[in-house]
């Protein structure tokens, strides 16, 4: 096989072939040469290989594994050129092995980790980089890692318990309205023809009905563009700083729905805190990265008047007494902390209660939402039941 290689040699970037039997041998022979391997990549690589490429794309996944692998060895005393060249043999998927492999250009060119990450645009967020810099200025990095990389499990974890409580709810309802469809545009107007020929007052379901069977049969492809349109409106709309307020708002009134969306704001917003503070970063640096990498807007808003309060002398835990959105024991504890001069572990503290209670009404949403379905089910079958029988009663009474 042949390999493409970039590397440094005599302080010069230099571009190369070699041939070998397998990649680690290509990077044994190199390494004998006295040089510095950038990057190698396989030259004969299979097309659908490099098309993968193009549709592949480095998921948040990608970025907890990364952390967590990064952190392990960094812990074992390697060094971070080290750590970087194990994880570009250790990765198979093209995207992720392309940002390691730039991530590694700019380290070996110079740059520090934390700029090496802020080059790769979107893929970390502020939190992130802060942390990495903070690391790289205390001379903990290793512990840095390994405390974002805890977080960020956390962080797909409860990601993960919120996409399975929905996957339910989705198929259902999903196979509800394909079904409904179905019947409405094919299998009921079958059955609502043999009325036409009677002449008979129809009732008001019925009627109804034959009204959106007809108007499903000749005009369904409406229902499909009124349907996008008002998908792509919707997103416009929240992408809007008005709109994204508005529904934010709406979200947080939102019965079951709102309790779960307010702690899971708490648990990023203490866990994030906890980090950051033990990382040395100052409460109101803190509290710009908070406010930049939390999604609900409402609670956006909140951050910077307890950022503001704060730059006018007030405690942490008074602001977010006054901010008037966050729960008492979030502001108790808060000021406990501050008091004791233990406010990172208060906080890790905090973020533990708070997930588990996320737990808690996950669970109660997952219960509640079951029997919900079948209600909406039932009352959906029902009238269809009632649509089209009723008319049978009608005619009887007609015959007789």
């Amino acid at each position: 096989m042949e390999f493409t290689y970039k590397a440094i040699k005599n302080n010069q970037t230099v571009n190369g072939v070699i041939e070998a039997e397998s990649e680690d041998k290509a990077l044994t022979y190199l390494r004998a040469s006295n040089i510095t391997i950038l990057n190698i990549q396989n030259k004969s690589k299979p097309v659908m290989s490099s098309l993968g490429g193009l549709f592949s794309k480095v998921a948040f996944s990608d970025i907890v594994d990364f952390t967590r692998q990064l952190s392990i060895m960094l812990n074992s005393g390697l060094t971070l050129i080290d750590s970087l060249d194990i994880l570009k043999r250790q990765t198979q998927k093209t995207a992720y092995t392309k940002l390691i492999y730039d991530i590694d250009d700019d380290v070996r060119a110079g740059n520090s980790l934390s700029m090496a990450l802020k080059n790769q645009k979107g893929l970390f967020n502020n939190l992130y980089i802060a942390l990495v810099k903070a690391g790289e200025a205390s001379g903990k990095l290793d512990d840095i890692l390994n405390k974002l990389s805890s977080n960020l499990e956390q962080q797909r974890a409860f990601r993960g318990k919120i996409k399975g409580a929905m996957v339910y709810p989705a198929i259902v309802m999903s196979a509800m309205g394909g079904v409904m469809f179905v019947m409405v545009s094919f299998v009921i107007p079958k059955l609502l023809e043999v009325y036409k020929d009677f002449n008979v007052k129809l009732p008001a379901p019925t009627v109804f009905l034959i009204a959106l069977s007809n108007f499903f049969q000749h005009f369904w492809f409406l229902v499909i563009i009124g349907f996008v349109a008002g998908v792509v409106a919707l997103r416009r709309y929240y992408r809007s700083r008005i709109g994204k307020l508005t529904i934010d708002r709406v979200m947080l009134k939102l019965p079951l729905i709102s309790r779960i969306i307010k702690i899971s704001a708490l648990v990023d917003t203490t866990r994030t805190l906890s980090i950051l503070v033990g990382a040395g970063v100052s409460i109101l640096e803190a509290l710009d990265i908070i406010t930049e990498t939390t999604t609900n807007i409402v609670y956006q808003n909140a951050l910077k008047d307890v950022k503001i309060s704060i730059e006018k002398g007030e405690t942490l835990g008074k602001s977010l007494d006054e901010a008037g959105i966050f729960p008492p024991i979030f502001v108790q504890m808060t000021a406990v902390g501050e008091q004791t001069g233990h406010l990172d572990d208060t906080l890790g503290h905090l973020a533990a209660y708070f997930e588990s209670e996320s737990e808690i009404a996950i669970k109660s949403l997952t219960t509640l939402i079951e029997p919900a379905i079948l209600i909406v089910l039932g009352l959906g079958v029902g009238f269809v039941v009632i649509a089209v029988i009723t008319p049978i009663f009608s005619l009887t009474s007609s015959f007789s």
